[in-house]
């Protein structure tokens, strides 16, 4: 095989061949193994932390290894990874931009708080016994803190409604008080819609019955985006992908029993411990309670952490 074909197969400028090459004859031992103590000081942690998640890329393990007080950056993560045969293919890459942009274009405003701006909508999942189940569930966009799931075999007005008192239920407990309280008022005394729940214009939300629902919730506000506009509900929509790659397409799910508990135990270990880069690697339920700031890193800092 000629030598610059051979450079091409493996990926190595002919230069650099040649150069180890004319070394290699020279009797010359080859330079390195290099010491990597960055890598060497993290990769217990970082590969403890990818087997643990192996739907995560390397960027959320590196943000787990900060939460845990190392102070390493975002290559070295991904060359231990990439060592490890441990890092995943980055090609969604462009596609997530790409609907990151069209979710900013959906707003006017951007929200400025939790509980001002609800996605709400359905997602189907089949078990291997055959059978299809819906799932609902609301999702601060702020904070993107998921508030419940409802589980059922049907996606109508009452699947809709019951998704959102989980909502409701979950925020409420967060606040420590129900979010009529929370709700502005006019000069009047008249309350003001506080959340405003956003969803798409599928049967189930443009029914008489949920709009009665709204309409007894004097906090609550209804939007339907455009017709044909998936991406104005996009956080929604990306919450969905998340927990079906990140947990219900690697498990052999059977039964709804199942189903709602895998479901529920991703629900917290997302709101609680994954870290979201849309809000500066921090964990959703720090943003929602007021922990965090979604714009700055809550990393600690390793110099105060207690040593052992």
């Amino acid at each position: 095989m000629p030598t610059t074909r051979f450079c091409k197969l493996i990926g190595v400028p002919e230069r650099t061949w040649r150069r180890h090459q004319a070394r290699a004859r020279a009797g010359q031992l080859p330079k390195g193994p290099w010491p990597q103590p960055a890598r060497a000081g993290v990769r217990e942690v970082a590969r403890a932390h990818a087997l643990a998640h192996p739907a995560w890329g390397h960027r959320k393990v590196w943000a787990m290894c900060r939460h845990d007080g190392h102070r390493v950056s975002q290559a070295t993560v991904l060359r231990l990874l990439r060592d490890e045969g441990l890092i995943l293919e980055a090609a969604y890459q462009r596609e997530r931009r790409q609907l990151a942009a069209r979710r900013k274009a959906a707003f006017a405003t951007e929200p400025t708080g939790p509980n001002q701006v609800w996605q709400l909508d359905f997602s189907e999942f089949e078990t291997t016994t055959g059978g299809t189940w819906r799932l609902a569930g609301c999702r601060d966009y702020w904070s993107k803190y998921e508030l419940g799931w409802h589980v059922s075999p049907t996606a109508n007005m009452h699947d809709a409604i019951a998704a959102v008192e989980a909502a409701l239920t979950e925020a409420e407990r967060l606040a420590g008080r129900p979010l009529v309280d929370l709700a502005p008022r006019d000069a009047d005394g008249h309350i003001q819609p506080l959340v405003t729940l956003v969803t798409d214009n599928g049967g189930p939300f443009r029914s008489f019955r949920f709009e009665a629902f709204i309409a007894t919730h004097p906090e609550l506000r209804h939007v339907r985006t455009r017709v044909r506009t998936p991406g104005q509900n996009g956080s929604r929509e990306r919450g969905f992908g998340s927990l079906k790659y990140e947990r219900l397409f690697l498990e052999e799910i059977d039964s709804v029993l199942v189903l709602v508990a895998h479901a529920e135990d991703y629900r917290i270990e997302y709101n609680t411990v994954r870290p979201h880069e849309a809000i500066a690697w921090n964990r959703p339920h720090d943003v929602h309670v007021g922990a965090a700031d979604p714009l700055v890193p809550s990393f600690p800092d390793p110099e105060k952490l207690p040593t052992t």
